[in-house]
């Protein structure tokens, strides 16, 4: 059985305070997306692994960046496939129960994610990010407007608290964070706030 696609995905790497997780997953963070590009296989299902056990009892979703073998492997509920992964159909095939998630830059990549079985696209990075190196340029709010329909959109790149309600008045389903939940001060009081947007 698919699940139902998160609003807040907080994505995790292996830097983070993973301690905060069942924290940040009781207040309400309903999708968490392992992206930990820097551990060998083994250790990634291991990691994978350990996120499920902290937030699923919450529970919260949790997808594998890139990887449908790893997702596969460590009992995860989805997977979340970037524009050069393996192509969405190839992974709905694979895994049929798995969460798809495609990432999208257009209307076009979005209608195409939705007729090979995705279940939302990711789209982004709308503002300007510093969590991740060579993002091509960001989109803007008005990209995520003209993308809407297609799928349920999950925003990503640069998201702040403040700004939810421009993304959900232009149709995101929810949104992606790096920093606005590990770069805060009060990582748990921020997803609080995040939530509370998001409801």
């Amino acid at each position: 059985m698919v699940s139902a696609v998160p609003r807040l995905f907080c994505l995790v790497d292996v830097t983070d305070d993973v301690a905060l997780l069942p924290d940040l997953a009781g207040a309400g963070v309903d999708g968490f997306q392992v992206r930990a590009k820097s551990l060998a296989d083994g250790a990634l299902v291991s990691f994978t692994r350990g996120v499920i056990e902290a937030v699923r009892p919450h529970g919260a979703v949790v997808v594998v960046n890139d990887r449908v073998d790893v997702a596969l492997a460590g009992g995860a509920d989805g997977v979340h496939l970037g524009r050069t992964d393996l192509p969405v159909a190839d992974a709905r095939r694979i895994a049929p129960g798995l969460l798809v998630g495609a990432t999208c830059r257009s209307r076009d990549h979005a209608a195409e994610a939705a007729r090979d079985g995705a279940d939302y696209a990711g789209i982004g990075p709308v503002f300007a990010s510093a969590s991740k190196r060579g993002l091509p340029d960001p989109l803007g709010v008005p990209a995520v407007e003209t993308a809407a329909g297609e799928l349920p959109l999950v925003a990503i790149g640069g998201i702040s608290v403040a700004d939810v309600p421009a993304l959900r008045a232009a149709g995101a389903h929810g949104v992606a964070v790096i920093a606005a939940i590990w770069g805060a001060r009060d990582p748990v009081g921020s997803a609080k706030e995040l939530v509370a947007e998001l409801a």
